[in-house]
């Protein structure tokens, strides 16, 4: 019974791996794929990320879609990016709505389609130095806090 149990296991494992390097070979040659995460994309007014960091506010608190390019990935879970335009030398940190996705930690280069919103956090000394520690570009308040833009998606679209 063991090894009837054993030569089933591994035979699915041979399947799995086969299905999964399959398909890691099918994106690599389809520059059209698509990776899509959250809500789909609906009809928000695209905006241009250096209008917006021009004068965030506003667009705070505005439903709106943005595209760039991924400069930065949390290389933990894929649970945020760095967003950064053409134009623009600046990026902004992505987060995704109540933690609801996340993006291949290999995902640095693609061009990303983003709907959601922008707001403005305060970060505690501690959370700062966990999110530093992440690879997070923030400014330090004197008292050590960090205050940051960012923009918290609800869906997005993935291009290579």
């Amino acid at each position: 019974m063991y090894l009837r149990c054993a030569w089933r296991c591994g035979f699915s494992l041979i399947i799995m791996t086969g299905a999964v390097l399959a398909f890691a070979s099918t994106s690599a040659q389809n520059p059209d794929l698509v990776i899509m995460r959250g809500a789909l994309l609906s009809d928000a007014p695209v905006v241009s990320l250096s209008d917006v960091l021009r004068d965030v506010d506003v667009y705070t608190g505005t439903t709106v879609t943005v595209e760039g390019s991924v400069n930065k990935v949390c290389q933990m879970k894929g649970c945020w990016i760095e967003l950064v335009s053409a134009d623009s030398l600046t990026g902004i940190r992505v987060t995704f709505k109540n933690y609801g996705f996340f993006v291949p930690t290999d995902s640095t280069g693609y061009h990303a389609r983003l709907e959601g919103t922008f707001e403005m956090n305060i970060f505690s000394k501690d959370d700062a130095d966990h999110l530093i520690a992440e690879g997070v570009d923030l400014t330090r308040n004197p008292d050590g806090t960090s205050t940051e833009v960012s923009f918290v998606a609800v869906g997005l679209e993935l291009r290579q």
